[in-house]
């Protein structure tokens, strides 16, 4: 119904049109307006009524610029296309997260861009790097006194940081994870100290035992790589072949048969990463649940474009297809995650009860398998 309105609408518009140059003519309502400015007269400046005290200067709002054409020109005036404005991004790409007592830095770029940054940032600071693994996005620095690191982050930890002595032995290590968001990364510090001169082999605590140091780490780290990113980095390449998808990704079948996905990676990294490669595939999502693990999908319908719009003629014409027409045409499944040792498993379901057929779980988890990358 709606689409034979719109069809007998454009009609409507077409034939009253016909012959007619009231719409598109010299003086139609879609004339070219670009001269209109060489009809233009002056008037007289606004003046204010001499009873009125302690009025306001009236300026021009819109003042004419002195250097324009000469009004006594004539014929027909292209208006010249504005130029593009000089964007300048007053936020950093790099900015403090905090959610109880964890911090850690958000920067609005690729973890294989971070990577370097970060690394460089500690290495600058004096710290020896001690084992780094790119392709997880994970480093860690060898046992020192505070007193043998340098510039400023050793001025910053030498005064800031209470509870632990100068000569005491710190270590760093760092974790850079793709963010939420496509393109950004998530950054994350743990520190643990020992008295100076153990050879106590102690371990990585859960948490920071000393917070302050912890926090005095991020700040610094902030900082510097908000400096070291306006003078331009680098990208690792090694970071960059596997680092945003799971070093391990299998395509088989379970116990009975159904196809399924393993995922060598961690919850989190797998969730992000499955969420991407939905995108990426052209899959619209309609619903997640995180703590569930499920993503709900409608294979009938592509992704979900927040920017993009329908055209003045899509509208008139009915392309845009309505709620009803969605969701009888829709095909609706769930991509469930399953945390499965060290690994992550990635199922097609039609409901809770029901596995989807197999034929549409492979099609779906072999999408998935190639936009992970």
């Amino acid at each position: 119904m709606k689409r034979l309105a719109g069809l007998s609408a454009l009609a409507l518009i077409i034939s009253s049109t016909s012959g007619c140059g009231w719409l598109w003519g010299q003086d139609g309502y879609f004339r070219d307006r670009g001269s209109d400015y060489l009809e233009a007269r002056q008037t007289a400046p606004m003046q204010v009524p001499t009873d009125v005290h302690n009025a306001k200067r009236l300026d021009p709002l819109l003042p004419v610029p002195m250097n324009v054409a000469d009004s006594r020109a004539e014929g027909e005036f292209e208006v010249p296309r504005p130029q593009a404005l000089q964007a300048t991004a007053e936020a950093s790409d790099f900015s403090l997260q905090k959610s109880g007592d964890t911090r850690w830095v958000v920067a609005q770029r690729q973890p294989a861009e971070v990577w370097p940054v970060a690394r460089q940032f500690f290495e600058d600071g004096g710290f020896r790097i001690a084992n780094e693994r790119p392709q997880t996005g994970e480093f860690s620095t060898d046992w020192q006194r505070l007193d043998q690191l340098s510039g400023p982050l050793a001025r910053r930890l030498g005064t800031r940081v209470s509870g632990v002595e100068p000569d005491s032995e710190v270590r760093a290590r760092v974790r850079i994870e793709p963010g939420v968001q496509r393109n950004t990364s998530e950054i994350f510090v743990l520190t643990t100290s020992r008295p100076a001169g153990s050879t106590a082999d102690i371990g990585w605590p859960s948490r920071s035992d000393n917070p302050e140091m912890e926090a005095a780490l991020l700040d610094e780290m902030l900082a510097g790589m908000a400096r070291s990113s306006e003078q331009g980095g680098s990208v690792s390449l090694l970071a960059a072949r596997d680092f945003d998808a799971p070093n391990r990704v299998t395509l088989s079948e379970d116990g009975n048969g159904n196809p399924m996905l393993s995922l060598g990676a961690d919850f989190d990294r797998s969730w992000s990463s499955v969420g991407r490669a939905l995108e990426a595939g052209d899959v619209r999502v309609d619903d997640i649940n995180r703590s569930l693990g499920v993503y709900y999908i409608n294979l009938a319908e592509g992704a979900v474009k927040e920017d993009k719009k329908p055209g003045f003629f899509a509208s008139l014409w009915g392309s845009a297809p309505s709620e009803e027409e969605i969701e009888a045409r829709a095909e609706r499944f769930q991509v469930r995650l399953t945390r499965v040792g060290e690994s992550v498993q990635v199922t097609v379901e039609k409901d809770l009860n029901t596995v989807a057929p197999a034929d549409v779980a492979r099609r779906v988890l072999t999408l998935i398998q190639e936009n992970l990358g």
